[in-house]
């Protein structure tokens, strides 16, 4: 009987048993759900792999279905773990939601992140902020991978990746850390030597230095769109090959900012055809795998990098 003297059904003991879940297989699940990987779901949680697994099969048991199709490579999820996996989310954000209400607003950031950015880029704007991200977040450890080679973040075990330009995966979820300004550049010896292309239609009687195959060049003109395909001696997969090309006076090319900006304040490259911007405005992004229970480590970073960045980026900022 309850308080208002009405009967209520009886609990069966499987019900009860399925009511004692634990909060950390369910969190486990979900991770090795989006990652793939049993192995890697635990060394987030400090689990070895067979102790994940255990847990999972656990979790299995007392809900009394199965969750998990797994193969000798990767997981995948049964139906029935499709439709846990909404329920899992709802029941995490609620358990969330409570911990916030008496404590701190997010549990604080632990964990090693593993994360993957192209090479020059990370070099030049990532390496440089890690020692104070690491001070800030001590729980936490960074395994950063520099790559010129789009990863994919679930068969690598990524829990982040930077990635430069548009994004083509739609399976990721993505947030904006900074615009990614372009330019088409040089050095001032190069046009001494070769002259000044007024049009983006010059361009194709110039030596031009190839980022991989982005042998066309878009730009908005006064009557529109306007293609321009471009073509020269050197080509490469590698911006820093482009940027040392441009600096001995070989060719011209499109750059991000983010990379030539120290060289065209100090006057060693100049811009050129600015009258005729770039028709393809591209951003600088972090994507992850899912909504569904970003880790607290994984979120300090992009808000780090977000702020460490700034809006304007700092390296389109007016010096001081």
């Amino acid at each position: 009987m309850d308080s208002a003297g009405q009967s209520r059904p009886a609990s069966s003991p499987a019900l009860l048993e399925r009511e004692r879940l634990d909060l950390l297989d369910v969190a486990l699940f979900v991770r090795a759900a989006l990652l793939a990987n049993v192995s890697a779901a635990g060394r987030e949680f400090g689990l070895s792999a067979a102790v994940a697994s255990a847990r999972l099969a656990q979790l299995e048991r007392l809900l009394g279905a199965r969750l998990l199709h797994r193969t000798t490579r990767r997981i995948s999820l049964t139906q029935d773990g499709e439709i846990f996996m909404a329920r899992a989310q709802t029941l995490l954000d609620a358990a969330a939601a409570a911990r916030a209400s008496v404590g701190r607003a997010q549990t604080e950031p632990q964990g090693r992140l593993r994360m993957s950015m192209p090479s020059s880029f990370g070099r030049q704007h990532v390496s440089p902020a890690m020692p104070e991200f690491l001070r800030r977040y001590p729980g936490v450890n960074v395994d950063l991978r520099l790559s010129d080679h789009i990863v994919d973040l679930l068969d690598a075990g990524m829990d982040l990746a930077l990635r430069i330009g548009a994004l083509k995966d739609s399976t990721l979820v993505a947030k904006r850390l900074a615009v990614n300004r372009r330019v088409i550049c040089c050095a001032p010896s190069y046009l001494a030597e070769r002259g000044v292309p007024h049009h983006p239609a010059d361009l194709a009687q110039h030596e031009c230095v190839i980022l991989a195959d982005q042998t066309t060049w878009a730009f908005e003109t006064p009557s529109g769109r306007l293609d321009v395909r471009v073509g020269g001696r050197l080509a490469t997969d590698n911006g820093e090959v482009i940027r040392d090309a441009l600096l001995a006076g070989f060719g011209i090319a499109l750059k991000s900012t983010w990379d030539v900006a120290p060289y065209l304040r100090s006057g060693q490259l100049v811009t050129i055809l600015d009258s005729y911007p770039l028709a393809e405005t591209v951003a600088i992004w972090a994507v992850y795998p899912s909504r569904a229970f970003v880790p607290p480590k994984t979120l300090a970073m992009i808000e780090f990098l977000a702020g460490h960045f700034g809006d304007p980026p700092y390296w389109d900022a007016a010096p001081r």
